[in-house]
């Protein structure tokens, strides 16, 4: 059960992404919530709401390819809509209780990690 609950958890942070709902994204999140990808080192849930949350304008939305859950963590792959443009990422969703509180997006980062801990590349 934990597996679907989960499961429906990460659908429902994506379809909030793509219909621009961020009451919805901000009941998914939790307060101690952090994002990684290749511009952002673990930024917290008031960062992410300032420099990520924007882009959902730009997307149209998402065809989940691949979700699989191991634990606590679900892994996702998917095909994302901007335009006439798509772009197809990988991500690592962590859920506690009925919250998530890690997401990790893979597109191509360096390693050691080019923007400083807690900070946006841009």
């Amino acid at each position: 059960m934990q597996a679907d609950h989960i499961e429906k958890s990460v659908r429902a942070c994506f379809e909030a992404y793509a219909t621009k709902d961020r009451a919805a994204i901000e009941a998914l999140l939790a307060d101690d919530f952090h994002f990684t990808s290749p511009l952002d080192n673990r930024i917290d849930r008031k960062t992410y709401f300032d420099v990520c949350w924007p882009n959902s304008e730009r997307i149209d939305g998402f065809e989940i390819e691949r979700l699989a859950v191991d634990g606590d963590h679900a892994f996702v792959t998917y095909e994302g809509r901007m335009g006439k443009e798509t772009f197809r990422n990988t991500e690592i969703h962590t859920v506690r209780g009925d919250k998530i509180v890690d997401v990790e997006v893979y597109f191509g980062w360096n390693v050691p990690h080019k923007a400083k801990p807690g900070k946006h590349k841009g």
